[in-house]
């Protein structure tokens, strides 16, 4: 089908997208306004932070109202579901960061926010609490189990459950020649299965839950959250 009729097609089955272009660059409010048009009601949008948010940590809030800006359409059509903030693994556990993580959420200021991190030395007990008290997120992931990754754990530390699935791919996910390959994965029913209980508790503890397949190469990440979708009902 023509590439216009993708996102409505999508939205027929699924109450939840989320966009990953706003990474790379802030589209036009027009591009916006038409996504909100090919959606229905109760479709929410979870946009990516841009990279110069998370991955080159610039110290310019102009960066950050530009983003706001952005968002506007879908904030004044209660389209907006979170800004998931993902911080690449370089991004490591120290004092410097943890200051930035402090920045990053006075000058979003009171949108929801997800934080999702790669490197496995944020998990403690004392940065939960400290997500708690400034109500951004935690992202809970499913990924390959290597060394200083993080591990399936499932936390809430807002409102907002999220949990996003990448697929287990420990051979490509440090040696590849493209970085979509280290997503080229299929799930079986016991590993989805192990997820459930963990489902149960964010469902539980949280506003709204927002489940994403991110193993994308082949159109793997549709047939993921079906599954895992039939298996929740």
């Amino acid at each position: 089908m023509p590439r216009r009729e993708w996102l409505s097609y999508y939205a027929r089955e699924f109450s939840a997208l989320e966009l990953n272009s706003t990474f790379y660059a802030l589209p036009r409010l027009s591009i916006l306004e038409a996504m909100i048009d090919k959606t229905g009601e109760g479709f929410l949008f979870s946009v990516k932070a841009n990279q110069e948010m998370t991955h080159q940590c610039q110290h310019d809030k102009r960066v950050f109202v530009a983003f706001i800006h952005m968002l506007q359409p879908f904030i004044d059509a209660g389209k907006l579901g979170c800004v998931l903030a993902q911080f690449p693994y370089s991004f490591g556990f120290s004092r410097q960061n943890w200051d930035y993580l402090e920045l990053f959420r006075e000058w979003l200021r009171d949108l929801p926010v997800v934080v999702e991190f790669r490197n496995a030395r944020w998990l403690k007990l004392e940065v939960f609490d400290w997500l708690r008290s400034y109500n951004l997120g935690f992202c809970c992931v499913d990924e390959p189990q290597l060394p200083k990754l993080l591990p399936s754990v499932a936390e809430v530390t807002s409102n907002i459950g999220y949990i996003r699935f990448h697929g287990r791919n420990a051979v490509k996910w440090w040696q590849h020649e493209h970085a979509y390959e280290r997503y080229d994965y299929t799930y079986s029913a016991e590993e989805l299965g192990d997820w459930l209980p963990k489902v149960g508790k964010l469902d539980s503890l949280t506003e709204k839950t927002f489940i994403f397949a991110n193993n994308h190469w082949r159109g793997q990440a549709i047939g993921t959250i079906r599954q895992l979708r039939s298996m929740v009902d």
